[in-house]
């Protein structure tokens, strides 16, 4: 860091008398910098926990960094009229839809945030979040914590049945065919309340599970039939393994805690839920809403696959570290590698459950937050260790998604407009057109195309 020394001609000993004395005052005078950190993790008990953190790197830099909540709805105006100012804070916490505009309209600085990640070392990181924020051979921001999508289900009928695990659009089918049966059972909980974003977020991990995006390098580009078709009729067999109604997360979490659905798509949120460990969400199987028996019975599954595409794909939602092109560099950058290595478990202890480590590690121990993160309380009205409540071979399929996580239009650069796409909600109205045996395959992928291709 490079700070400028004042000072008038004097006589030559006291002048040398005086700067050795000056520069002995200044370096203490600056020493210390105070750098803001802006964040949308404003809860009360989450703005606590990173309070703590940012005391934990002042005592061991001397550093202030000032922890300045912002709500995630208004940060991307307020980011850019801080910008328009030159008034950005140091490092802002935010979500990938941020990382690839904020980095081509000059607000993040993706050389420091690439010297992190070379410093930290790439290889410790899951390639997918990574990828996500890849930009002009570096990163746009740091990659912090993330989470993927899951297929969550009852691991002990699966095992009972000798089924395999639902990793694929054929183990889930055959996986239905052996335990639906209703009312009693269900199959299966599809999402199929069109105007809702849950049914927005499933379906499009179940289209990236086929290797089916609506976008390209170019912008939109035509689903392919076969592919798209395959998707459809996957989904529409998930409708038919279901309850009737119009059916969203709540329906998927009330009748899988009843024991009344083999499988669901959820968020890991529901971790610490099905333990037993929320009041406001109890799991109904047992007659002791405490009970984590329902978490000891299920298995969960991130990365699944469709026919056209054997790698499968998870969906997953990752958040960032970005330095500002505003920003104290050198402080900034201390400040993130502090919080993604030394102050790391205490980063994804804000909310364990949600907050995935996209870092397993160091280069020497390359599972060191891995396993500090599995044993972190979760839970609200009790707390326990998630691997005093799952197998580590859950925790591991759990952290392992983040890996191959992926969204519509990362890669092509069009995430701006894939996300334009899902909020249009034309896919879940076609879609749930094709359930109702409203139109047929090629009509829909029809209606898809033509649809999508009118959002810009």
């Amino acid at each position: 860091m490079k700070y400028p020394i004042k000072g008038a001609p004097v006589g030559r000993s006291k002048l040398l008398l005086g700067t050795a004395i000056s520069m002995v005052l200044f370096a203490g005078a600056v020493s210390a910098d105070t750098i803001r950190f802006w964040t949308t993790e404003e809860q009360p008990e989450r703005m606590a926990r990173q309070q703590a953190m940012a005391d934990e790197f002042k005592a061991a830099s001397g550093h202030t960094v000032e922890v300045i909540p912002v709500t995630e709805g208004d940060l991307g105006t307020r980011a850019t009229a801080a910008f328009a100012a030159g008034d950005l804070p140091d490092v802002i916490y935010h979500t990938l839809q941020y990382a690839l505009p904020w980095a081509e309209s000059g607000i993040l600085d993706t050389e420091s945030a690439t010297e992190v990640v070379d410093e930290l070392g790439t290889d410790t990181f899951s390639a997918g979040p990574v990828a996500m924020a890849s930009y002009k051979g570096g990163v746009a921001s740091v990659p912090v914590d993330g989470w993927t999508q899951m297929i969550v289900y009852r691991k002990d009928l699966f095992e009972e049945k000798g089924l395999a695990p639902p990793s694929s659009y054929a183990n889930v089918l055959a996986a239905i065919e052996a335990l639906h049966s209703p009312p009693n059972m269900y199959g299966f909980v599809a999402a199929t309340k069109v105007d809702e974003n849950f049914m927005s977020q499933v379906l499009e991990h179940v289209f990236l599970a086929n290797g089916v995006s609506p976008v390209g390098a170019d912008g939109f580009k035509a689903l392919e039939a076969g592919p798209t078709t395959e998707v459809l009729d996957f989904y529409k067999a998930l409708g038919k393994a279901s309850p009737p109604g119009e059916l969203y997360w709540k329906q998927s979490r009330e009748l899988y805690f009843a024991g009344q659905a083999a499988m669901i798509i959820w968020s890991p949120f529901i971790l610490d839920e099905l333990a037993g460990l929320r009041d406001s969400a109890p799991p109904t199987i047992t007659d002791d809403p405490t009970s984590n028996e329902l978490a000891s019975k299920t298995g969960v599954v991130t990365n699944f696959s469709g026919p056209s595409n054997p790698d499968g794909a998870a969906w997953g939602d990752v958040r960032y570290f970005g330095i500002t092109s505003d920003a104290n560099t050198d402080v900034a950058q201390d400040f993130v590698k502090f919080s993604m290595n030394e102050g790391y478990t205490q980063t994804l202890s804000i909310a364990p459950e949600g907050k995935f480590p996209v870092r397993g590690g160091t280069a020497d121990e390359p599972n060191k937050f891995n396993e500090a993160w599995s044993k972190l309380p979760v839970g609200v009205d009790r707390k326990a260790p998630l691997n005093e409540l799952y197998s580590q071979e859950t925790i591991d399929e759990i952290v392992g998604g983040l890996k191959v996580a992926q969204r519509w239009g990362v890669a092509e650069g069009q995430l701006s407009l894939a996300s334009k796409m899902i909020n249009a909600q034309a896919i879940n109205r076609v879609v749930r057109q094709y359930m109702d045996e409203e139109i047929d395959a090629a009509a829909a992928v029809a209606a898809l195309n033509e649809e999508l291709a009118a959002v810009n």
